[in-house]
């Protein structure tokens, strides 16, 4: 194990902010038998105070757990510590529209883990997840390994349902990635999509789709509109997203070097630098172990150059 990460709790988990995100991430990951401890912690400690007695009370049909409210002194073993805090992304709000608001809530959050010298793997799931997880990045100090955004895990998920769905097939067997920014300017990398390793343009014709073009934009514009339309719905997203929470903290406590598009900073490949964005990344104990290199023909690699440009153009504008 990293010597960053010999002196942390495998068992232990550290959620700061409560609301939707954070506390269906908290009992997304109470059942998932992963950790032993939970700490959970809000600006509004009563929040926080009421989520751990209320997901507590459901452990004697679960795993034994010490799930409670807690500050930032408790988060020093933390294996993983999770940051789903900031403001809301509302109807007809982008997710760069936060951007402001919630670089100055991360500017209060993350120097107070930096100066208590917590040592567990830092997991950004608040919006815009790349720019966070940027600010993240800079403001902690820590190594690039041991600071990562969800990135596009939940948009490849919805990908992989959508091909699923349109295709008759079970989403499980569908092996695609949403690279770039999670957000209006996502990617779907078509060109190294496949279904059990048969390309996806052949499946479906294999499956009698003939109009390739027009449903893969179809399913791409579902999966880039999907936050929008439940945000419209239902005013918030939040279940999906802790269950890409979930998975990724799996593949992290349980070393299983999984591929998961995260966000993290990109040094030079596909000619992108010093930005964060999400590309498959090998997924370990010791946080993000190397990039996966995927193939990518002309249209998707200039799109991803220029989902990279937006980001930093927003970051152009944030000071540090």
């Amino acid at each position: 194990m990293d010597k960053d990460c010999q002196d942390v709790n495998l068992r232990k988990v550290a959620i700061i902010g409560c609301g939707f995100v954070g506390s269906a991430s908290a009992f997304a990951l109470m059942q998932s038998g992963l950790f032993s401890e939970m700490v959970l912690i809000d600006a509004d400690a009563d929040r926080a105070e009421g989520e751990a007695m209320d997901i507590s009370h459901g452990l004697p049909f679960s795993r034994p757990m010490k799930i409670y409210a807690g500050n930032y002194d408790d988060i020093v073993d933390a294996a993983i510590i999770i940051i789903t805090a900031g403001a809301n992304q509302k109807p007809e709000e982008t997710r760069l529209d936060l951007v402001h608001k919630n670089v100055n809530i991360f500017k209060s959050i993350i120097p107070e883990i930096s100066k208590r010298g917590c040592l567990g793997i830092i997991l950004v799931v608040s919006n815009p997840v790349d720019i966070l997880t940027y600010t993240a990045l800079k403001l902690s100090g820590f190594s690039e390994n041991r600071v990562l955004g969800s990135g596009t895990v939940l948009d490849s998920s919805r990908l992989k349902y959508h091909i699923g769905e349109y295709l008759g097939v079970d989403s499980r067997s569908v092996h695609a990635f949403i690279i770039g920014e999670h957000g209006d300017s996502e990617i779907a990398a078509w060109s190294s999509a496949n279904v059990s390793g048969v390309p996806m343009r052949n499946f479906y014709e294999m499956r009698g789709k003939v109009k390739y073009e027009k449903a893969t934009n179809h399913i791409a514009d579902m999966v880039k509109n999907s936050a929008y339309e439940i945000i419209t719905k239902k005013k918030a997203t939040y279940y999906g997203i802790a269950m890409s929470v979930r998975r990724i903290c799996e593949a992290i406590v349980r070393d299983e070097k999984s591929i998961l598009p995260i966000s993290t900073c990109m040094h030079g490949e596909y000619g992108i630098d010093d930005i964060v964005l999400s590309m498959p990344a090998i997924l370990g104990k010791n946080g993000v172990e190397s990039k996966m290199p995927i193939s990518l023909d002309e249209k998707e690699l200039r799109e991803l150059k220029e989902s990279a440009d937006t980001l930093k153009q927003v970051l152009s504008e944030v000071e540090f």
